[in-house]
């Protein structure tokens, strides 16, 4: 340094501390949500470490001083299959087509359960984090969305199962239709999202969510082709079911993972169209709705 940099410096440092000069701190602006259907992606990107925090939490809170702990995972669907296998295989005779029975259920449950424990915690995902949304701010979607994500752990648990039936009835994938398994399991959490935002907003005004939702998770798997095989139905029935995304779903993943019946193409756009209206419907509603959550939660 030179001379006049060295006086320069002892002069800055006697000066009072109100006379030195302040670095500019950052402003932030908060404004309202947009209230049509908009995702920020900058801002979810910005937020991941707390989306990270909430699937975390919500995975270690799920089986939280349970005596079998994350065993319910496989637990659960195998007892829910070995109903659905004396009742409706043994004594209804429901079709299976060209597939073993138990195959055939356990493989339609998986995605569907997954769907179920999807809708059921984000449906009451913005009540059950009250504290957090009358106190800070954060985007409100990330709740809905970790809860969504929350039970794709318990799907690659219950895969443990699906593959024990595989080898026990010799069935294995066929390529390269292994590859788009994932799609379809992607489309069931679209639409648990999609619904998600709507039902956690309603929830936030109405708390009759929570009453109404399993007795609508009880029809589901009947409307969804979980223990028959769709293309064993009439095909104007089939076309009705497609309505319901979840029927492709299982489908699709049946297709995949144990050389099921192939969807029909028309009617797997037809439950993707109704998937993403569903999608943008709720985020919609859900965006209307955020500047009233943390009054009327």
């Amino acid at each position: 340094m030179t001379e006049t940099e060295v006086k320069a410096r002892r002069a800055a440092e006697r000066a009072p501390v109100d006379e030195r000069p302040r670095r500019q701190a950052p402003t932030f602006v908060i404004r309202p949500a947009p209230r049509w259907p908009h995702l920020d992606f900058a801002e979810l990107l910005h937020y991941r470490e707390l989306l990270g925090t909430f699937v975390w939490r919500d995975i270690k809170v799920r089986y939280k001083q349970t005596f079998l702990g994350v065993a319910w995972a496989l637990l659960v669907p195998v007892f829910t299959a070995a109903v659905y296998v004396v009742v409706f295989g043994k004594f209804a005779k429901f079709p299976s087509g060209l597939k073993p029975y138990p195959l055939l259920v356990f493989a339609g449950l998986l995605p569907m359960q997954c769907f179920s424990s999807a809708l059921n915690g984000s449906s009451v995902s913005l009540v059950a984090n009250s504290a957090l949304v009358t106190k800070v701010y954060f985007p409100r979607v990330l709740l809905p969305l970790a809860a969504v994500l929350v039970p794709v752990v318990d799907f690659a648990l219950g895969m443990l199962v699906l593959v024990g039936l595989m080898a026990r009835y010799r069935n294995w994938p066929k390529f390269p239709e292994f590859f788009l398994a994932p799609a379809f399991v992607l489309l069931a959490l679209v639409t648990a999202l999609g619904a998600g935002f709507l039902l956690s907003a309603l929830n936030t005004r109405y708390r009759d969510v929570p009453y109404a939702i399993p007795v609508f998770m009880q029809v589901l798997p009947f409307v969804s082709a979980v223990p028959y095989a769709l293309n064993e139905v009439p095909l104007k029935w089939q076309w009705i079911l497609s309505i319901n995304p979840i029927s492709t779903v299982v489908t699709g993943w049946r297709w995949c993972v144990i050389g099921g019946a192939p969807p029909n193409p028309q009617m797997t756009l037809l439950s993707v169209g109704v998937a993403l209206l569903l999608l943008l419907g709720g985020l919609a509603f859900f965006r209307a709705s955020e500047p009233r959550f943390a009054d009327t939660i």
